[in-house]
């Protein structure tokens, strides 16, 4: 049972630091079902690549595990396949890089860097599709290499056993943890038995991803081998952590401050002029919240389809409510549809639309989710079009409620002075090919430019 984690990041080597294993040292650990090893295939400042085997005893799974056909306990695929057992090795052998601690780099370690993960041999009986809906919407790039039963007998079709390749911009504690719950979960079986402690486990390792996750509900329902009960606890507790309904936009923080200078309807009109400007009539309002961009493009014959997106089912339901979704004519209401979903897993309902709209959406995300969001958006959904605005931190001193070095809402994980967007915007942009035009919305100031920026991508051709 092979697992490789490689990296580019310069320099590579930083790979030593994060996972706590030297790379010119081979260490070995001892588990209940047999042995690991784990080594360095390669470690120079260009590409580090660390290899954990596991060596899985026969013997001592008999004497663990009784019952069942006799041969089939010392003859089988377990000590080459990856599944539970890989699981639980890397909880014992990578723990702290699991949990994202890291005392000589702990900067490296909440920043996301280029890794790729290789498992020699994956058991999944229900083939490389699913393997793909199970990493794709985490933001990787998925390689997946199946095998004929035998190549003397290619009637005999495909094994279940598939090499796979992922690869990400992302924390190498994420990495390890989709790959300690999903693995077991495309294997579906667990060597040892399932209880309800599972569930603590599952709502640890899935915070921040699982809940929003489109096959969540697979993914529990496997991961807690089948057991309805447990299931049913889980999604239940799933769905209580929720993201907390946010006020009507715009916030209430936020609303104080920018009160005076009707910001928030300045923008809406900067971005539905954009909209138009781009002749789109297919467009998602991602981030829609209780839907007071949606209400302006209902207005505009121009947009004959419009989909409002959100994460927080509540704010769907408070969106229908105040566009009186019920009550519209049948030709109105066939324009607009309501979904939830994530903006930093992948998802194949945003593709094929005309333009996007993102207003005061990315400053809520975690730095750390932002190269998930870009290829969700650029690279997935891939719309036309895509405007997207938020605060100008530079404007923030000309606001004298609003204390030095404090955001304009809670809520915000960052806010980006002028320089800094357009850098984003830019790499973004030529990451993903498009061109992008960055504008100022609200009154301008000589000094420190408008309150809100706002750019507006547009997809390159071919």
């Amino acid at each position: 049972m092979l697992l490789t984690v490689s990296t580019t990041h310069r320099p590579a080597t930083d790979l030593g630091y994060l996972l706590h294993k030297h790379p010119e040292r081979t260490q070995s650990f001892d588990l209940p079902f047999g042995g690991a090893q784990v080594f360095y295939t390669e470690a120079t400042a260009e590409k580090c690549t660390a290899a954990m085997v596991l060596d899985i005893d026969p013997i001592a799974l008999k004497r663990r595990r009784a019952g069942g056909f006799e041969l089939a306990q010392y003859v089988n695929d377990r000590p080459y396949v990856a599944s539970s057992f890989m699981s639980v090795a890397i909880a014992r052998v990578y723990g702290s890089a699991l949990k994202g601690q890291c005392d000589e780099k702990p900067d490296l370690a909440m920043t996301p860097i280029p890794l790729q993960a290789r498992i020699s041999a994956l058991c999944c009986r229900d083939g490389a599709q699913l393997i793909r809906s199970l990493f794709e919407p985490l933001g990787y790039t998925v390689t997946v290499d199946s095998h004929i039963l035998d190549d003397t007998f290619p009637e005999w079709g495909e094994s279940p056993y598939h090499t796979v390749s992922i690869e990400a911009q992302t924390r190498l504690g994420d990495l390890l943890t989709h790959l300690y719950v999903l693995i077991p979960v495309l294997d579906d079986d667990k060597h040892y038995y399932v209880s309800a402690e599972e569930i603590d486990k599952l709502m640890s390792r899935g915070e921040g991803w699982l809940n929003v996750h489109p096959e969540r509900d697979l993914i529990v329902e496997r991961y807690l081998k089948h057991q309805h009960h447990l299931k049913q606890e889980a999604l239940s507790r799933l769905r209580d952590e929720q993201p907390a309904e946010k006020e009507d936009r715009p916030d209430a923080g936020e609303a104080t401050v920018e009160e005076e200078l009707k910001l928030y309807q300045q923008r809406l009109e900067a971005v539905i002029t954009a909209l138009e400007a781009s002749g789109a009539s297919r467009v998602l309002d991602l981030g829609c919240g209780p839907g007071r961009l949606l209400e302006g493009l209902l207005q505009r014959p121009q947009f004959v389809e419009i989909v409002g997106v959100d994460v927080v089912h509540r704010a769907l339901e408070r969106a229908a409510a105040n566009l009186q979704l019920d009550r519209l004519p049948p030709r109105q209401r066939q324009r607009i549809q309501l979904i939830q979903g994530s903006l930093t897993y992948r998802d194949t309902r945003l593709a094929g639309y005309d333009a996007a709209a993102l207003v005061e959406v990315i400053e809520h995300l975690e730095p750390s989710r932002l190269p998930a969001f870009e290829r969700v958006i650029f690279e997935f959904a891939r719309p036309g079009t895509v405007v997207i605005t938020t605060p100008n931190a530079d404007y923030n001193i000309r606001w004298p409620s609003l204390p030095a070095g404090r955001f304009r809402h809670e809520d915000h994980r960052f806010e980006w002075t002028r320089a800094e967007f357009a850098s984003w915007a830019q790499t973004v942009a030529q990451a993903f090919s498009y061109h992008v035009r960055i504008l100022p919305v609200g009154p301008r100031d000589p000094d420190v430019g408008a309150p809100t920026q706002m750019a507006v991508f547009s997809a390159v051709d071919g």
